[in-house]
């Protein structure tokens, strides 16, 4: 908040704020008609201009607003703007309005900032692609519906920008659609995260059909005053929406489309696969967790689910070799920790959490698009090294990126949002709150290892001299600007600017110095271990069947291709030929056999015509007069 005052003191507009707040989401949306119309009229370098400057402007109007909001009203305070009426019907009123609170803010600022960044990084990435201008179009689209997610006042339309970045995240994982396996990984992506989404659907309808609004805060208040704590209908509300965050964010047991959705290009990436639409399930928590609330069996679930997931995911990416898969491995783990965090009603922790992994893991993403480059599209580590004498400006970012994801302490934004979880969780207290702490300090140390792996691999060892693109000043500077928020991101002190939603820093600065001191102890164990190991060219630790289950991330996708998707297609192979449509084409082949046999009666011969129809008169006279008789 100091920061805020300090450099914007200045700005005192009072309710005026809210008065722009559309213009934010506006502006991505117009770059991306503008794209979709013209954009083949427009040269190259006007595409690119378009693409990144209808965020990057956004990103400045969201920052100014921003600033004066959060020095013009205290914690706790919203603003609201609808636009116009959307849908009525019955007792459904809902609106197309936009919500700015604290938590709206900081989710608006992520988006904005750290997305013009990937933006002016996929400028000079993408720039000799001939899907260009899709590319720049889809990506405005994406953060065109992130916006409208995450500052929609009601939730049908939270809903709708839901939907939109599963669109664009289908789209952009498949963007080299001429690959039959990118096509295979969005395919995988959209079904997943579809089952997650009838999951919010169907908990929609829970809350309509209970509370008779949409509007979220009135929603919220009306749950709190008419839902008892532990009632079926808020468990069940609960529960629902729960799968829909484990959908979206790749949590447990839907985990299995992130890896996967690393065939798209690095930028996306970077972008909707760590920075932003992976997390609409940490903010779908938040954002509705007095709801959680009222059902603690489900909010134990979160934690449960966060701390399994962190685990998983992070022994998982100890076997990978890919370096977008390791990177992506790691997203589903770090979101685990903030999953993990909103079990225990820790929003302000789990929320600077995410802000942290916003800056570490895109440069971590963007760090990894340079290393691809460099090796002419190599993606595997084992072939890599040598490369910190060669790509000073991307091996410093890596290593930030990689030593705030392990948690560096002091000199890292990991390290303080990191810390600020897993102290919450013990803060807890009970059998649970232990527990989640050990899932948190155990992850810490896997961190280490898997963090400090591919840096060791991909930039010492065995120097390669056959190295070929070099990114340009375009795609330096992002990283440069990503580095230093990487490093001192922690000095934004998101639960301040949050305003107290939580007991977080309460709970943190009265927790014990020991169990800081071992998880932290545990981190800086983990890279002493990926430093023995790695920096001497071994290019694993694990035993071959272990690392055989890393690899395969514990084996799930080939459970549901046993569970699921065999006896599906199997399904389909019985019922091809449908009982119930060789029923209607029975009739259909009565009807072409009567055709046939009446056709052969039209003879063209008239006395064949009379005598039938004689014929036809007779026995129509006899009939009725046979009725008549025996009446």
């Amino acid at each position: 908040m100091l920061i805020f005052d300090t450099l914007f003191g200045w700005i005192r507009p009072g309710a005026g704020v809210i008065e722009w707040l559309w213009l934010i989401a506006a502006l991505p949306l117009a770059g991306f008609l503008l794209l979709a119309v013209a954009g083949r009229w427009l040269p190259r370098w006007a595409i690119g201009a378009v693409g990144v400057g209808s965020v990057a402007l956004a990103a400045g109007l969201a920052f100014i607003t921003a600033a004066a909001f959060l020095t013009t009203h205290a914690p706790g305070t919203a603003l609201s703007q609808t636009l116009w009426p959307w849908l009525s019907s019955g007792d459904l009123h809902a609106v197309m309005s936009l919500r700015l609170d604290r938590l709206s803010t900081v989710m608006m600022l992520v988006i904005t900032g750290v997305g013009s960044l990937i933006l002016l990084y996929a400028a000079g990435y993408m720039a000799d692609d001939d899907g260009y201008r899709r590319f720049f179009a889809y990506m405005d689209l994406f953060v065109f519906f992130m916006l409208v997610l995450v500052l929609a006042g009601d939730l049908l339309l939270l809903f709708l920008g839901w939907e939109g970045v599963g669109l664009c995240s289908y789209l952009l994982i498949g963007f080299w659609y001429r690959d039959p396996d990118n096509g295979a990984a969005a395919r995988k992506a959209f079904i997943a995260t579809r089952i997650g989404d009838a999951a919010f659907v169907a908990g929609l309808l829970v809350l309509f059909t209970g509370l008779g609004t949409t509007d979220i805060p009135e929603l919220l208040a009306r749950a709190v005053q008419q839902w008892p704590a532990g009632s079926v209908p808020a468990v069940a509300a609960a529960l629902l929406l729960l799968g829909g965050a484990v959908g979206k964010s790749a949590q447990l047991p839907l985990q299995v489309w992130l890896p996967d959705a690393m065939a798209g290009p690095t930028p996306v990436s970077a972008l909707i696969h760590a920075a932003t639409m992976v997390t609409a399930g940490v903010y779908l928590i938040a954002r509705l967790l007095p709801l959680f609330e009222l059902a603690p069996a489900v909010l134990a679930l979160v934690g449960a689910i966060g701390a399994l997931t962190l685990l998983l995911a992070a022994y998982a990416a100890l076997g990978q070799n890919d370096i977008k898969r390791i990177l992506a491995y790691s997203t589903i783990s770090q979101i685990g920790y903030m999953i993990m965090a909103l079990g225990v009603g820790a929003v302000s922790a789990a929320m600077f959490h995410l802000v942290s992994h916003a800056f570490f893991k895109a440069l971590l993403f963007l760090a990894a698009g340079g290393v691809i480059l460099s090796f002419g599209g190599e993606h595997d580590i084992r072939r890599m090294g040598g490369l910190w004498r060669r790509r000073p400006v991307v091996f410093a970012g890596f290593l930030a990126g990689a030593a705030s994801l392990a948690a560096v302490p002091l000199v890292t934004a990991g390290f303080y949002s990191k810390d600020l979880i897993i102290s919450t969780v013990l803060a807890a207290g009970g059998t649970e709150g232990r527990l989640l702490w050990l899932a948190g300090t155990l992850g810490a140390f896997l961190t280490g290892i898997y963090s400090f792996r591919p840096l060791f691999m991909v930039f010492f060892g065995r120097t390669r001299s056959d190295l070929q693109d070099r990114p340009g000043w375009i795609m330096a500077l992002p990283m440069l600007v990503l580095t230093v928020l990487a490093l001192a991101g922690g000095l934004i002190d998101v639960p301040a600017l949050l305003g107290g939603l939580d007991a977080s820093s309460a709970a943190h600065e009265s927790g014990a110095l020991a169990p800081e001191l071992i998880v932290v102890a545990a981190g800086l164990l983990g890279i002493l271990v990926a430093y023995i190991a790695f920096a001497t060219g071994r290019a694993s630790i694990l035993p071959h069947w272990l690392e055989r289950a890393a690899h395969t991330g514990l084996g799930f996708d080939r459970l549901y291709d046993l569970l699921l998707v065999r006896p599906f297609l199997a399904l389909t192979r019985a019922i091809r030929q449908d009982p119930v449509d060789r029923a209607f084409e029975g009739l259909g082949r009565a009807a072409a056999w009567t055709h046939r046999w009446l056709s052969a009666t039209q003879t063209g011969r008239l006395r064949w015509y009379a005598s039938a129809t004689t014929l036809g008169g007779v026995l129509v006279v006899g009939a009725m007069l046979l009725l008549a008789v025996q009446s």
